[in-house]
């Protein structure tokens, strides 16, 4: 039986045959590589002509990195370890999570043509390992460190695939921060408890929320949700590379997030002169979601703006945007005009390329006090010949906070659709339990 798949929408929209993704043909005989299902869905052999993740160093905070491995030798840096005395992160040779994640990233398979073992989506990035300190206590997620190091090492782009219940300290904040402020896209995963209650660091401003989608299109049953996420990817009995096992297969949100990362990575390869923000604009609005919509403005609270399309974040004309794009910033951060600068953790931005003027020049401003002038004028001209009729009601408008303004929504349309009280809507139950991949 063919591994290749295609993930169909669901809803209305899938009753009239709507793709999330169009699965490409493999040609290998390598079971490994036939059962990437994800990556066949992405179509690489397009998204490689349009770039290759070339010239990006992608940050892995996890459990160390086997930079041995046959799929991966060559694209892992030595890294540094926060973790059992210090030394270099490249030579993991006992938990494989942190492995995983960058093969998705960057593996570039073996044998001839490279046609067999784990191909990551980004395949000439590199990857900067990091092996966080996973013992409870003190910092309990302990991400400031590694993600420090991450930007003073070169990472455009740092993927976070764990989660935990435990709010980030000022030290953690003060790290994102840090990358905030250096153009560092950080990607986290939501967390696989089926739960709205938020995960960190995924949660925290200026981080990059990912959730998972199943191999039948829709959202994971046990990907945690909330308004804080932005983007979904395959995380379903993914392939990917091990240590003291050559290969695994997992399901979780883990696994979205390496594919995320490695999107971000391409993008920031072929167009490096965008900011993080704007690279992440080009994933949201060429996004589609579920039910096959696109360019949504507000993210859903389980799938956000929409599955990950590589291709078209490479290949369509999408305006930069605003520096920020669809990202929440932490309040210490530079302010940005425009979608997502410096809104309150939970709220959701306007859309992802929407901006702002950033100030106004000496003509308008003269215009503006013409127009006040004037204005007052009328209103003085009104109130003389209506003085008789004093107990009448003022001049009525739609100025700011009347008819229009948006006052009001009722928060279950703020993410672009309605469910109603008690109803989970159509996303599916939780899948047969599989490893977890985060």
């Amino acid at each position: 039986m063919s591994f290749t798949r295609t993930l169909r929408a669901v809803g209305s929209v899938a009753a009239a045959g709507a793709l999330l993704f169009t699965a490409a043909p493999t040609a290998s005989a390598d079971y490994i590589r036939d059962g990437q299902w994800a990556l066949d869905a992405f179509n690489p052999q397009k998204v490689w002509k349009e770039s290759t993740g070339k010239n990006v160093t992608v940050a892995v905070i996890d459990s160390g990195v086997n930079g041995d491995h046959v799929d991966l030798k060559g694209n892992v840096l030595p890294g540094k370890s926060f973790a059992d005395g210090g030394g270099t992160a490249d030579h993991e040779s006992g938990d494989d999570h942190g492995t995983a994640m960058a093969a998705l990233i960057a593996g570039h398979g073996h044998g001839a043509r490279h046609a067999d073992g784990i191909m990551g989506l980004a395949p000439d990035a590199k990857i900067l390992p990091i092996k966080r300190n996973e013992s409870i206590g003190g910092d309990a997620n302990n991400v400031d460190g590694p993600i420090r190091y991450a930007v003073d090492h070169g990472a455009k782009v740092i993927n976070m695939s764990f989660a935990g219940p435990y709010a980030l300290t000022d030290k953690e904040k003060s790290a994102i921060s840090y990358a905030v402020k250096k153009d560092v896209l950080l990607v986290a995963g939501s967390g696989n408890d089926g739960t709205s209650k938020p995960s960190y660091p995924a949660a925290a401003p200026g981080v990059l929320a990912v959730g998972a989608v199943a191999e039948d299109g829709n959202v994971l049953g046990e990907s945690n949700y909330g308004p804080h996420i932005r983007l979904i990817a395959p995380g379903e009995k993914i392939y990917s590379a091990g240590t003291s096992m050559k290969y695994r297969q997992a399901t979780g949100t883990s696994d979205s997030t390496a594919y995320v990362s490695a999107a971000a990575a391409l993008v920031r390869s072929k167009y490096p002169d965008l900011t993080a923000g704007q690279v992440a604009n080009r994933l949201t609005k060429t996004a589609i979601t579920p039910d096959g919509k696109t360019g949504i403005s507000s993210p859903d609270p389980k799938y956000g703006y929409g599955v990950i399309r590589p291709y078209r974040a490479l290949s369509e004309k999408i305006p930069a945007g605003s520096k920020n794009g669809p990202l929440t910033m932490p309040k210490d951060s530079e302010p940005s005009a425009g979608a997502g600068a410096d809104a309150p953790a939970g709220e959701a931005p306007g859309s992802a390329s929407e901006g702002k003027s950033s100030g106004l020049s000496p003509i308008a401003v003269a215009g503006i006090a013409l127009g006040v002038v004037v204005v007052l004028g009328i209103v003085v001209g009104v109130v003389l010949a209506n003085k008789k009729r004093r107990n009448g009601p003022p001049p009525g408008g739609t100025g700011f906070g009347g008819p229009g303004s948006g006052a009001g929504v009722p928060p279950q349309h703020q993410f672009g659709y309605y469910q109603q009280p008690g109803n989970p809507g159509a996303y599916p139950p939780a899948p047969p339990t599989q490893p977890p991949g985060q």
